[in-house]
């Protein structure tokens, strides 16, 4: 299936690891470009070196950029901009959650979660709107979890910010549709990314992963019998840039093998 994606500029606010950097090589895969961005100098060159295996040079732009930092974050999609000649699709990928119950999360907590859940898309999509608009459109393609509709007491923080950007992107979708942008959510329940290997390192290094993963997946009572794997993201969210989906706008999608109960 051609996704018409040949030639089209996508920007993924972080990109450096996990969903992020998978939906990365997906676009390259489809013919696209793409632009990564990170705050770790390190980071962004081993992502870089490892999707030059699936681009060219000219097809791969990165640059270093705290998504929480307005100016970062202007500085690096006009730079985008520059590079490529435009921009057609953003996808809001950065970011991680934060264990802990109320009491426990401190006042620093709580801002940073607000900064990478509101913040950071706030700031990204102010940015690439002109840029959108004038190639006549485009997609916004913002990251959440199934958090955002059923509260988990041990991640309050992530909960509450990602409940609001929830609402937040319902709210693009609606006000954007104007310029011809489509605002989509996906909703991701338990991938396996960095974050979660990082848990797995940290509790059960002496475990086999794929047993560690399946023992995870029966104590969470996935429906489907597993964990989802990034690339699983990736398609999804390549598939609501793309022209197939020029009418899905407002949406979000679960990613979350029925993990999700909320309606």
């Amino acid at each position: 299936m051609d996704l018409g994606l040949k030639d089209k500029v996508a920007v993924i606010m972080g990109g450096t690891s996990g969903v992020g950097l998978k939906t990365a090589e997906t676009f390259l895969q489809e013919g696209a470009k793409v632009a990564i961005c990170g705050r770790s100098k390190e980071r962004i060159e081993k992502a870089s070196n490892h999707l030059f295996s699936f681009g060219s040079k000219e097809d791969i732009y990165a640059g270093q950029c705290d998504v929480t930092s307005k100016e970062d974050v202007d500085s690096f999609i006009q730079a985008t901009a520059n590079y490529f000649g435009g921009i057609d699709i953003l996808v809001n990928a950065a970011g991680h959650s934060v264990m802990g119950y109320f009491f426990d999360i401190t006042d620093e907590q709580w801002q940073e979660q607000i900064q990478l859940k509101y913040f950071a898309i706030i700031y990204a999509v102010r940015a690439v709107h002109p840029h959108l608009v004038e190639r006549g459109g485009g997609r916004i393609i913002n990251i959440n979890a199934t958090l955002a509709k059923e509260p988990e007491r041990h991640m309050v923080a992530t909960a509450a910010t990602r409940a609001g950007l929830l609402n937040l992107s319902k709210t693009l979708s609606q006000e954007l549709a104007q310029d011809n942008i489509l605002v989509n959510s996906v909703s991701l329940g338990l991938i396996k990314t960095d974050q979660w290997e990082r848990r797995r390192l940290k509790n059960a290094p002496d475990q086999d992963p794929e047993e560690y993963y399946a023992d995870l997946a029966k104590k969470r009572n996935i429906p489907l019998g597993r964990v989802g794997e990034a690339e699983e993201v990736a398609d999804v969210i390549v598939f609501l840039a793309s022209e197939k989906a020029s009418y899905v706008a407002g949406s979000t999608i679960e990613t979350a093998g029925a993990l999700g109960k909320a309606l």
